[in-house]
């Protein structure tokens, strides 16, 4: 009886001194994940980290090349469900006439117009980035 006490405390230590140490592990881990991810700057207080957290939040300006790649092309430049083409400036002349000029354009596309949802797929556009796009894309 004692060989198979001595036999079995062996495991029993190993697998003790296993869950310890895994559940330090888990506790790190837990605690990684649940650090706060920001902190709340008061104005006239140092705010550490903000700005390398606004320097990269910005990441430069969005060219009307980048917007028209990212998020129109996919329809306007083959022409999707009747979207007026890319460099179609007859199409887009037409569209115009039809939706008060430039800013009538740049409406429809804010609010959405047939297939395009609102603001196409570029939710974060800014209506003068928009604008933009819109004046590459249609040449006026």
């Amino acid at each position: 009886m004692n060989l198979i006490k001595k036999l079995l405390v062996a495991p029993a230590t190993v697998l003790a001194l296993w869950a310890v140490t895994a559940q330090a592990t888990t506790d790190d881990a837990i605690a990684e994940r649940l650090k706060p991810v920001g902190q709340v700057c008061v104005m006239g207080e140092e705010c550490k980290g903000v700005g390398a957290v606004a320097v990269s939040a910005g990441g430069g300006a969005r060219t009307a090349d980048d917007i028209i790649a990212k998020h129109c092309g996919a329809c306007h430049t083959p022409g999707i469900l009747g979207a007026p083409k890319i460099g179609d400036t007859a199409a887009w002349k037409e569209r115009a006439d039809h939706q008060g000029g430039l800013d009538g354009i740049l409406a429809k596309a804010i609010s959405g117009i047939n297939a395009m949802p609102p603001k196409g797929t570029c939710a974060d556009c800014s209506d003068d980035e928009l604008r933009e796009a819109i004046q590459k894309m249609s040449g006026l």
